[in-house]
């Protein structure tokens, strides 16, 4: 598994979330599940948090630019308050730095380049773009099980984003090469679901 594979896999489960979470009451999206939390403490407060995070690593430190400066999404990512934004706007966030972000990646950047992780500190550590990359997305992932848990807590139940319910299965050579069941992959596709 690569970047670009992990990313399409990780966007697809985003608007899938997404989606899911406009039909939950809005009070819900607010209500404060994080009590001791120190910035987050809602599911809006961790959705905004993960779209500032690929913002700030992905277009500001990768790339030397980011959405918050266009105006339109200017907001405190230190401290969000998240509540005080609809749910649309994030989404619409969210959905903006994704289309950025995969565009880049469809430039097909050399993930080895090394990038400051502090850009105007010359003595600043360094990572390849690959490993900044994966930290982007495994950080959206420990979010986005905390939100599952939050949506647990509030007495729905979240949608199912496992890997495996998005990536297309593959039939091994072993496999039923010669099975004439598999020989129309529309009617393997539709038995499948």
């Amino acid at each position: 598994m690569n970047v670009r594979e992990y990313y399409t896999y990780l966007s697809a489960a985003r608007e899938q979330l997404w989606n899911y979470l406009r039909a939950l009451p809005a009070a819900d999206l607010d209500r404060d599940l994080i009590e001791s939390g120190d910035r987050f403490h809602s599911i809006k407060d961790l959705l905004l948090h993960t779209t500032d995070v690929e913002d700030h690593w992905v277009h500001y430190i990768a790339r030397g630019e980011n959405l918050q400066s266009d105006g339109r999404f200017k907001h405190d990512w230190v401290k969000p308050q998240a509540g005080q934004y609809e749910l649309s706007w994030i989404i619409d966030y969210g959905r903006t730095v994704s289309q950025q972000t995969q565009a880049f990646l469809d430039s097909e950047p050399d993930l080895d380049r090394s990038i400051k992780l502090i850009q105007d500190d010359p003595a600043s550590d360094t990572v390849t773009l690959d490993q900044l990359m994966w930290n982007v997305m495994t950080h959206e992932i420990r979010h986005t099980a905390q939100i599952a848990l939050m949506v647990r807590q509030l007495g729905h139940t979240p949608p199912w984003s496992d890997y495996l319910r998005f990536a297309r299965p593959q039939a091994t050579a072993s496999e039923g090469l010669d099975d004439p069941e598999l020989d129309d992959p529309e009617e393997t596709e539709t038995e499948q679901i």
